[in-house]
């Protein structure tokens, strides 16, 4: 009969065990989904400020004068030919 109390004790560590396990397994779940929504509208964010940093670059390219636009700083200039490698060169 001594060995009552243990064998009670230790069904109750263990039931406890369990009843915390469950618990933070469902917290990381959470954390999980919500680090992946986050992560998703980060990258979503960061490709629209892409987006915009190019259509910026390409409105500031389409003010420039005909002779600025074949300059070395224009990436459309062809460094071995030098000449400028659009199609039109309006």
């Amino acid at each position: 009969m001594p060995s009552t109390p243990t064998l009670a004790l230790s069904a109750f560590g263990l039931v406890a065990l369990v009843a915390i396990s469950v618990r933070v397994v469902r917290s990381l779940r959470r954390f999980a989904s919500a680090r992946t929504l986050v992560g998703d509208r980060v990258g979503d964010r960061a490709g629209l400020l892409k987006a915009r940093s190019a259509a910026l670059k390409v409105a500031i390219a389409g003010r420039r004068s005909s002779e600025q636009a074949r300059t070395r700083a224009n990436p459309a200039y062809d460094r071995r030919r030098g000449a400028d490698r659009r199609t039109s060169n309006a």
